[in-house]
């Protein structure tokens, strides 16, 4: 990637040239292999999109995007999603006054479930049986619960869609059992924990 390149993509994300990456911290070793912090290497276009476990070298802020685009609303409109992001991102930083970078991380932390279920076949008999979560799954579901949540959080409701999110992250970053990630991580855990 060149020069030219790499200036053009942060004059179309702004908002992680605002934010200092190396004062994030990721506590969970299992997850730090998965998320990257990097700024440079945001495109518009699926680059990774054909390649085996390319989503890994995704910048972790470009997954959170990708993932907003699951609904109608949003469907094939990077640029639209990236707006949402970019507000949200500046709704955390004026309520907490912390990067918003570290507040997301924490969030993905406290959202990921470690262990979940799946079903073995005994004779004519399914039963569950608790598993560990690879550490990019654990990502992945908490990326998903946690984009979901700030938008089922959206309908039937006057807040924006950028709170939603923001609201969303932030309780998650605490562990709070309000956010909808959190409460899905919970609830996978305990049906886990009950099928060992």
């Amino acid at each position: 990637m060149t020069k030219k390149d790499t200036q053009k993509t942060n004059d179309f994300f702004p908002m992680l040239s605002k934010y200092n990456m190396d004062e994030v911290k990721i506590e969970d070793l299992g997850l730090a292999r998965y998320i990257n912090l990097e700024t440079e290497n945001i495109y518009l276009g699926g680059i990774y999109s054909n390649k085996l476990f390319g989503k890994s070298k995704m910048p972790i802020v470009e997954r959170l995007i990708n993932n907003l685009m699951r609904t109608e609303n949003y469907n094939g409109k990077k640029t639209k999603a990236y707006k949402v992001v970019r507000d949200a991102f500046d709704i955390i930083d004026k309520k907490t006054k912390k990067n918003p970078m570290q507040v997301l991380v924490d969030a993905l932390q406290n959202s990921a479930p470690k262990e979940e279920t799946t079903r073995l076949r005994f004779g004519g008999i399914n039963v569950p049986k608790a598993v560990d979560v690879a550490p990019q799954r654990r990502l992945d579901v908490a990326i998903r619960n946690i984009t979901q949540g700030a938008l089922n959080a959206t309908y039937k409701n006057k807040k924006s869609v950028e709170n939603c999110l923001a609201d969303e992250i932030l309780k998650a970053s605490k562990n709070d059992v309000a956010s909808s990630a959190v409460a899905k991580k919970n609830d996978v855990e305990r049906i886990a924990k009950s099928a060992r």
